[in-house]
């Protein structure tokens, strides 16, 4: 596959998915009948939480790298992480034959650190926030010579993601909107042009934590906006959104929904105990975000992508 340089096209996603079928796994989509009636609609949840790595972003990662020449891939992948861009990078540069450098700032959870270290990556870590991220792979770039995949603001990383929504579309019939997390907008992006690709109809949405909304104030402002503060349980959306993954956001989601601290606790819970899986605060957010919206979502047969599982167990928020 060639890089990509432009917003993926249905062409470039089909391409991506064929390439990095032997990287990942095709995640079931599951229903629940008591959320169902809590909702007042049919959610048909596409579970990310069982991929490889036990994330959405082994997708985008594996997209990313297998679009490297030899020569960019051999001296190893590099990224900046708190946690399941930076096991899916291990992973990808694992299954590569290449080594992995992975930065991540000293209050990722514990959980994603041993998972990473576990696939064999080098991890430095720095404090935790953007400007100490970017400058410690700076360093580390320079010293090792590897290439660095962006956790979300690369085309080849968007193709990759929206290899999920490309799935769910095919695994479900008549559906009448989706929705996705937004932290990076990787996800949201991919989830976006694979729905106006190849189910045009349908109602695409966003969901994001009120206390780190940028990408809500971004869309309706049309101009990107910065959170100043990352004080959510949802670890995972605490990034901004990339200039890449804005334009595509602005152009084709329908409305993006915020909700609470408290939401998200309730909608994660709801979902270990009704559907007895593992999902993480993150992935918590657009379920959280149907429930507060009966006017938009009842009636409705609604695609959930479950964006991951990796939570930490000895800090359950219940």
């Amino acid at each position: 596959m060639n890089p990509l340089h432009h917003i993926p096209t249905a062409e470039d996603i089909r391409t991506t998915h064929e390439a990095i079928a032997s990287m990942i796994h095709r995640t079931p989509v599951l229903s629940c009948r008591s959320i169902d009636a809590m909702a007042g609609a049919s959610l048909f949840f596409k579970c990310e939480n069982f991929q490889k790595i036990g994330a959405f972003k082994m997708r985008g990662a594996s997209s990313a790298a297998l679009r490297l020449s030899d020569a960019e891939r051999k001296n190893g992948l590099a990224t900046h992480s708190s946690g399941n861009h930076a096991q899916a990078v291990a992973l990808s540069a694992r299954l590569l034959g290449v080594p992995a450098y992975i930065v991540m700032p000293d209050s990722s959870p514990a959980i994603k650190v041993a998972a990473t270290e576990g696939y064999g990556a080098r991890i430095t870590f720095c404090a935790n926030n953007q400007q100490a991220r970017e400058s410690t792979l700076e360093k580390l770039v320079a010293e090792t010579g590897a290439t660095f995949i962006h956790p979300y603001n690369d085309y080849n990383v968007i193709a990759g993601q929206a290899t999920a929504a490309k799935e769910l579309l095919e695994d479900t019939e008549g559906l009448e909107a989706v929705i996705a997390p937004i932290g990076g907008g990787g996800l949201m992006s991919g989830t976006a042009l694979s729905t106006r690709y190849f189910a045009p109809g349908l109602k695409v949405y966003g969901a994001e934590p009120k206390e780190v909304d940028d990408a809500y104030r971004s869309f309706k402002s049309g101009a990107i906006q910065h959170n100043t503060t990352i004080n959510t349980i949802a670890d995972g959306l605490r990034t901004n959104l990339g200039e890449k993954t804005f334009e595509i956001i602005q152009q084709e989601l329908d409305d993006i929904f915020t909700v609470s601290e408290t939401a998200i606790v309730a909608a994660m819970r709801l979902v270990w105990e009704r559907m007895k899986i593992v999902i993480e605060p993150s992935c918590a957010v657009p379920l959280a975000a149907i429930l507060a919206q009966p006017e938009v979502f009842s009636g409705k047969r609604v695609g959930v992508i479950l964006s991951g599982g990796n939570v930490d167990l000895g800090k359950l928020p219940f």
